[in-house]
């Protein structure tokens, strides 16, 4: 059995489906009504990593387990892997972040990423370390406005992200869980090459066949719509990472999806064909007609 934590989630939805049909998956979930369109069998079950009898049930008999923690700054890894441990469990496979790796990085989603990392490292268990750049699913988050007004509102526009379609992320995560070879191995995962948001923006715009307009955030402004969705610590510690961004931490690329994979990563414009229905605008939406590029 190998169970998937964060099946809710971009990543962990994406491991789910990309098990071999003859392997047995466990989706331990909060709410298992939130796990929908699995694309395969899967047995789900309520866990919650603040509730040691709940990680008892889900992780018995489990051979290898897929972590995803989220609530920044809290004990869910270690609580997760004292109940693994005694459990037996043989293999976790964490989803941490790229980050790590920068000596500059000293945000508090950072310092408590590294953390969680070391407290797998020193389990006893086997372990493999996922470290991706941005998901390129992250801009979803434009959606609305792209189908309501045709705009694309975001902070530091030219700045690169060598930003990682989720999909790669989980097809290394299922042979970290089945494979022996990644034992002991820290993987940082990107696409094949740096994107900014406006040409991200540019990409969309033709795929759309309609014309979008970036609009630059000001830090002001960028932090009052964090603020809508984070706590005051987040939100700090994701704009301090934009900072970087903006003085081009995340440029690198590395090619360990074609090296564990064999097949090379996906671009952006891939990712943004599959979803490109998610961005098409709302009837009667306002077109700004100007050749199917983007608009300052």
């Amino acid at each position: 059995m190998f169970l998937v934590t964060g099946a809710t989630g971009t990543v962990g939805r994406e491991v789910v489906r990309h098990f071999p049909a003859y392997l047995p998956v466990r989706v331990m979930a909060r709410d298992p009504a939130g796990v929908t369109d699995p694309g395969r069998t899967v047995e789900t079950v309520t866990g919650d990593h603040r509730d040691p009898r709940s990680l008892a049930r889900a992780l018995t008999g489990v051979r290898a387990a897929f972590l995803v923690t989220n609530r920044v700054a809290g004990d869910d890894d270690a609580q997760f892997l004292k109940a693994a441990r005694a459990a037996g469990i043989r293999r976790v496979v964490k989803l941490s972040a790229a980050a790590v790796l920068d000596p500059r990085a000293e945000d508090l989603i950072t310092r408590w990423q590294r953390a969680n990392e070391e407290l797998l490292r020193a389990s006893g268990m086997e372990w493999t370390l996922l470290r991706p750049r941005a998901f390129m699913s992250n801009t979803l988050s434009w959606a609305g406005s792209i189908r309501s007004e045709g705009v694309v509102r975001a902070l530091h526009g030219t700045a690169a992200n060598a930003c990682v379609d989720p999909r790669d992320i989980a097809r290394i995560a299922v042979r970290a869980m089945t494979e022996d070879a990644h034992a002991g191995r820290a993987y940082t995962l990107t696409g094949p090459a740096a994107i900014s948001a406006v040409e991200q923006t540019e990409q969309l715009s033709r795929l759309l066949g309609v014309p979008l307009r970036f609009a630059e955030l000001s830090p002001h402004e960028a932090r009052a719509l964090l603020a809508r969705r984070h706590p005051e610590p987040v939100v700090e510690a994701l704009l301090e990472s934009a900072l970087r961004l903006r003085k081009g931490a995340k440029t690198r690329t590395e090619d360990t999806i074609r090296a564990v994979t064999g097949h090379p990563a996906g671009t952006f414009e891939a990712w943004a064909e599959r979803h490109v229905s998610a961005f098409a605008p709302e009837a009667g939406a306002p077109v700004l007609r100007r050749g199917g590029a983007v608009t300052p």
